[in-house]
């Protein structure tokens, strides 16, 4: 799609930055766009917006959002919501216009509650963990592509939150990502301390040692800057057990490679949810979703993924 393409091309790559075995690549682009909608978490914390179970019964794939502010609210995909019968995540990124209502995709985090603990949901601040991130964009992008749904793969997402579980020997009556991220903190406050936004910066890419594990660009640089100690946060997760160290001349040719890789990638559009356009890529090694709003790319992500065979 002519939208991505354009914004890939124009994508300048700043100085990297560097703390235990996670490389962070800023990126810019010449003119940026001014902010002009809510995150879910400021509208969650506002009561500007509110997310509920879509009725009293629940259902786990979806949720009921209403957004009852003058602006639109963006719900960027990954973000972790907190409550209700249990804790889920954001399946796609979703543009709601003021005074929107919509049924949202979503996957849960804590397969071991289907209980009340709240009327409605909460904003977590924070976003499921890159390397089950990117299976579940993969997932998704099949999905769709099959047969129009958003649904992941709830089943994996469920075992990549256990195996992080396991390996990190931290015990949650519900099997809840927001235990492990809990018993974790400490850990990944030193990330978050270590790594800053430059004046500009809209997007990153983000690297362990040797590879690129995915990147993330928002239309505004307030966006990026309002969700970058969630990403950095949310890719720490992959790198906090057994950092590598980084070898920067290998990381940053990495990098190069995976943004040529990401122009050459297939898209596929879908209608969004709410306003502008759903897009999927597929490359090689590469498993990636767009929001588009006209000719405006309002929050890009994609990442590294395993190649079938």
């Amino acid at each position: 799609m002519q939208a991505i393409q354009s914004l890939i091309s124009s994508l300048e790559i700043g100085q990297p930055q560097f703390e235990g075995g996670l490389a962070v690549f800023p990126l810019f682009r010449k003119d940026p766009a001014a902010m002009d909608y809510l995150l879910l978490d400021e509208a969650l914390d506002r009561e500007l917006a509110h997310v509920t179970e879509v009725s009293d019964a629940g259902h786990v794939p979806e949720l009921a959002f209403e957004n009852a502010s003058p602006q639109r609210v963006l719900l960027v995909d990954g973000d972790e919501l907190l409550g209700a019968r249990q804790n889920r995540i954001v399946n796609i990124s979703i543009l709601v216009g003021a005074g929107k209502k919509l049924v949202i995709p979503v996957s849960c985090v804590e397969q071991g509650r289907w209980s009340y603990r709240s009327a409605r949901f909460a904003a977590a601040k924070r976003s499921l963990f890159a390397s089950a991130k990117a299976k579940k964009m993969d997932s998704i992008s099949r999905s769709m592509r099959d047969g129009g749904s958003r649904r992941s793969n709830q089943g994996e997402i469920w075992s990549d939150i256990s195996e992080r579980m396991f390996a990190r020997s931290v015990a949650s009556d519900t099997h809840a990502m927001s235990d492990l991220y809990e018993a974790v903190e400490p850990d990944l406050d030193r990330y978050g301390k270590a790594f800053t936004v430059q004046p500009g910066q809209a997007g990153a890419v983000f690297a362990d040692g040797l590879r690129v594990i995915g990147l993330e660009f928002f239309d505004a640089p307030e966006a990026f800057g309002k969700c970058f100690g969630k990403m950095v946060r949310s890719y720490a997760m992959d790198v906090v057990e057994a950092p590598v160290p980084v070898d920067e001349a290998a990381v940053k040719t990495e990098v190069r490679r995976f943004l040529d890789e990401m122009l050459k990638a297939a898209t596929e559009k879908y209608a969004a949810l709410g306003d502008g356009e759903d897009v999927r890529l597929a490359g090689e090694g590469i498993a990636g979703g767009a929001l588009v709003d006209g000719e405006r790319v309002v929050h890009l992500a994609a990442y590294r993924v395993a190649e079938a065979g």
